[in-house]
């Protein structure tokens, strides 16, 4: 279990020290307008400059996601080591966000803040991806975030930052492709001093690569500025997705073709941020509601249909306060969930998180620690701690140590305790899980290269997963026994010219062990499915002012599938008001699949036209 230095690992220190030992003497000689403005993370309780955080955190911005020529987040998302999206389907048609081997109900995505996460089950989280037009970063958070953000963030959270608008400017953009893909978008933004809107709606549909795999598909996205000159600047974010889709295999057996699904996702927020003095205060309000039509047989709902409707409708509040000692956070959080589904029954939870840490700076600056310590109770579950602590290290202006340690809880969701079907059964016994996770890592943070090097550990109890003893067997949601899982990460982002052109290269490696004791079960349908080897780079480059190249490679070996490799690349134009862009996903045209033995598209290709008035 804990032979970790393997030769795998040795070889994956030698493939990065070599190439950073390189790229580190070439960095004196590049030109300085490289340098990139400080990204103050938001993915957090205390606002930190990303060089100054204790945790291994990603950054994707909405240049390098355009760049990309993905339709969705859930794509450029896969462009990422250690974050594994299992897609069914084209376009993330349906997909599970899962991070360094924890499943898709132990990670948690937001907002601006506001956490998505779903009563009923995790598969439904990414349905509130907004647009990547509205998108101004995403930060990757990896590790126990629990402490931070509460329920659902076992594993790691991604924070998706929206727009702030400055300007006026619309586009409309219009997409066709492979499988008889037809997108339509249209976004339009206005600002004055006081306030400001941007709008965003977008229609998506195809007749699907195989059969019954076909989709319509529409989104709607506001966000209005409100009175951002006087005492209380208001945010206010409204959103609307809904998915119609054929599930050829996506559920169930491979073998049920005829699977249909319905949902719909939908957020509504008012939140405000207030800098006081020395305090800087977030109050906020929002109601998250999620609707889910499953039909086993597309054109025959009698023989077995589901519906479920989960509500979720909450306030928080979260202040942090800057003094010698260094930065306080702290925070509350109410909510209540609701369910009502013809399987899983009508249902109701409280929820209640209180948060707190302290920041200590030492040695003006060159170390800091920080301990914190969030609580959680829940109507029908109790109270839970997640105390952990994390220690940060200046080497110099450019090198930075870290390490983190903390425990972190997930109460079952209600498809855990409850749902029934011909192939699966609830447990309404379940206990919830538990973790305590280590990780240590060295970041260094230049004008033209940024890398990091980590080493994680987690050892999980009464892990939840569904497990039989044999193939005759129905799935049964349990507490399975330990599971300790270990592994090492790098990335490295590399910016350099070519002639007058900009230039960006990024390399990321994710290697991981899964040592599960005390199992008892054969088959396993989550937890011995993880990427054991994941290796992703990716070459952004301006060939030209106006015309823009991507190509990105991704290596994946899970513990029981074949490995494979997937190519992908795009190519931008830009002629005036026009943008053009050619997009080819799975370039090798690769037979591989992602999850449940979904096959997935083979080479498919995406034209985008795109006009800003």
């Amino acid at each position: 279990m804990h032979t970790f230095i393997s030769k795998g690992y040795r070889f994956f220190l030698i493939f990065i020290i070599i190439p950073i030992a390189f790229l580190q003497g070439q960095v004196d000689s590049l030109s300085q307008t490289q340098q990139l403005k400080e990204v103050v993370l938001l993915s957090t309780r205390i606002d930190l400059p990303l060089k100054e955080s204790a945790r291994t955190i990603q950054i994707l911005s909405y240049e390098e996601l355009k760049a990309m020529g993905a339709v969705t987040i859930a794509e450029a998302l896969q462009q990422f080591s250690g974050i594994d999206i299992r897609q069914r389907g084209v376009r993330g048609m349906q997909a599970d966000l899962y991070i360094r081997g924890g499943s898709f109900d132990q990670t948690l995505l937001l907002i601006d803040g506001i956490k998505l996460d779903d009563a009923q089950t995790g598969h439904h989280t990414l349905n509130f991806l907004p647009p990547i037009e509205l998108v101004e970063r995403i930060e990757i958070l990896k590790g126990p975030a629990a402490r931070i953000f509460g329920q659902n963030a076992f594993t790691g959270a991604i924070n998706i930052v929206t727009k702030k608008v400055t300007s006026k400017e619309g586009k409309l953009a219009l997409q066709t492709g492979s499988y008889n893909q037809l997108n339509t978008a249209l976004t339009y933004q206005n600002s004055s001093k006081n306030n400001s809107i941007i709008t965003h709606y977008t229609r998506t549909s195809s007749e699907g690569y195989r059969y019954n795999t076909d989709f319509k598909n529409h989104t709607v996205f506001l966000k209005s500025g409100l009175f951002q000159q006087s005492k209380l600047p208001l945010d206010l974010i409204t959103f609307f997705s809904g998915r119609k889709f054929g599930a050829n295999g996506f559920y169930a057996t491979p073998e049920a073709r005829d699977q249909y699904e319905e949902t719909e996702a939908s957020l509504f927020a008012l939140q405000s941020k207030l800098q006081k003095g020395n305090w800087l205060l977030k109050p906020r309000i929002y109601w998250r509601r999620g609707q889910d039509h499953y039909l086993y047989i597309r054109t025959r709902p009698e023989v077995y249909e589901n519906w479920h409707i989960t509500h979720k409708v909450g306030m928080s509040f979260d202040a942090s306060y800057s003094s010698k000692l260094g930065k306080t956070g702290m925070g509350v959080d109410f909510s209540r969930v609701s369910i009502a589904s013809t399987n899983l029954g009508d249902r109701v939870r409280q929820l209640a998180t209180l948060f707190f840490e302290q920041q200590f700076v030492f040695f003006n600056g060159a170390i800091d620690l920080t301990p914190g310590l969030a609580l959680n109770g829940y109507s029908d579950f109790g109270i839970y701690a997640y105390p952990g602590l994390d220690l940060g290290v200046a080497l110099n202006s450019q090198w930075r140590f870290y390490g983190n340690l903390g425990t972190t809880y997930r109460i079952p969701t209600y498809t855990d305790l409850y749902y029934s079907d011909r192939t699966t059964l609830g447990n309404p016994d379940l206990k919830p899980e538990e973790a305590f996770s280590k990780e240590v890592g060295l970041r260094f943070s230049g004008t033209t290269l940024q890398f990091y090097l980590a080493y994680f550990d987690r050892k999980a109890t009464h892990l939840i997963d569904y497990v039989k003893p044999n193939e005759e067997a129905l799935w049964q949601a349990t507490n399975i026994g330990e599971l300790f899982t270990s592994g090492g990460e790098m990335e490295l982002n590399y910016r350099f010219q070519w002639g007058k052109q900009n230039q960006k290269i990024r390399l990321g490696y994710t290697y991981l062990i899964d040592d599960l004791i005390d199992q008892g079960s054969v088959f396993s349908r989550y937890s011995l499915t993880s990427l054991k080897h994941h290796f992703t780079t990716s070459y952004t480059a301006n060939l030209s002012s106006k015309v823009q190249a991507f190509l990105g490679i991704k290596y994946a070996q899970r513990v029981v599938l074949p490995p494979y490799t997937v190519i992908d690349s795009s190519l931008n134009w830009k002629l005036g008001d026009f943008q053009l862009n050619l997009a080819c996903f799975n370039l090798l045209n690769i037979d591989y699949s992602e999850t449940n033995l979904v096959p997935m598209p083979g080479r498919n290709a995406l034209f985008s036209l795109q006009y800003n008035f």
